[in-house]
């Protein structure tokens, strides 16, 4: 009992002083960086705001959602704390500015985080194509994977191309070096991640695991976070050399051995330093490599952050 106390002790000490580098940084060093001071005036069209002309697939730095259908996962104020990522419905991150939606499926089709299980996956296609109808020039990145510990859905490429198949961008190396314009009508990359089943190939409707990279680090330590989101971030080819997209997560997960279990406050712990995170890729000469940038509980500051290096990528700024 004694030792489980004072691990518990160290732990909270840990917390405290990684709070504080994060702290420290944010007071001595500036959150300004190309862009940081564009606001699209219309979030739910912000591509078609900057010209689909002349922006480029490999040069957009994407808001993205990290368990992004967990906004009903669980029993309220029993269960759901323990397990919600976000707050926001799909339609509603799409309209917020949310471009890259993190799905996770059970043998099912039931949306899941770990253990929990919520509404079917008809749920985050209904909303998408919602989003779909009312918009013209967004493009979204739709990544759909099996969860840990589960079994495929069965025949679920067939039931995602039937219901989304007139959108479909097909897995082709190429796409990175277009322009929004030149991938219109078609809107969705849908990134397919099953656990047993044959990866998409290339000229599928669906993009293989290969093509939507990150690197995960499981931890509630926000410094540790944020500097091995910055190592990793150093180490990719630069966005325009690359054939696949690289994703940045701007969150820390609740641990086991830690008593603060609930999502929100421990993600909290982070989840005001996504500018500072992006100043710091300027400074740090990696900003090239930016690209997927992800959180949870998305709110409009953060969009806005992803979309001011977006817009200064296409005005020739950086």
């Amino acid at each position: 009992m004694g030792t489980q106390v004072s691990k518990q002790v160290e732990r909270r000490k840990a917390i405290k002083t990684e709070k504080k580098v994060l702290v420290d940084l944010h007071q001595n060093t500036s959150e300004e960086y190309p862009g940081s001071d564009y606001r699209p005036s219309d979030r739910k069209n912000w591509m078609g705001e900057l010209n689909p002309e002349k922006l480029h697939i490999n040069k957009i730095v994407w808001p993205g959602t990290h368990d992004s259908a967990t906004n009903k996962i669980g029993i309220p104020l029993i269960s759901r704390p323990f397990a919600q990522c976000q707050s926001l419905s799909i339609y509603q991150q799409l309209i917020l500015g949310t471009r890259v939606l993190d799905i996770r499926v059970q043998e099912d089709r039931r949306v899941c985080h770990g253990i929990l299980a919520t509404y079917s996956i008809d749920v985050v296609i209904n909303d998408v194509k919602k989003f779909l109808s009312e918009t013209q020039s967004e493009i979204i990145i739709l990544e759909i994977r099996t969860e840990f510990g589960h079994e495929d859905p069965p025949e679920f490429e067939k039931y995602v191309e039937e219901q989304l198949g007139e959108y479909l961008i097909h897995q082709d190396e190429h796409v990175f070096g277009k322009t929004v314009a030149e991938l219109l009508p078609k809107r969705v990359i849908c990134v397919w991640k099953p656990r047993k089943s044959p990866q998409p190939k290339a000229g599928s409707p669906f993009w293989n695991s290969g093509h939507l990279k990150d690197n995960w680090i499981d931890t509630d330590l926000p410094s540790t976070k944020f500097e091995s989101n910055m190592k990793h971030l150093s180490e990719q080819p630069p966005v325009t050399s690359r054939k696949f997209f690289y994703r940045v997560e701007n969150t820390v997960t609740p641990k086991a051995d830690n008593p603060v279990l609930c999502v929100k406050p421990v993600t909290r712990r982070i989840h005001g330093y996504a500018r500072l995170f992006i100043a710091q890729c300027f400074a740090k000469g990696c900003a090239d490599k930016l690209q997927i940038f992800s959180t949870d509980f998305i709110e409009e500051d953060f969009v806005d952050s992803c979309v001011g290096v977006t817009h200064a990528r296409v005005e020739g700024k950086v």
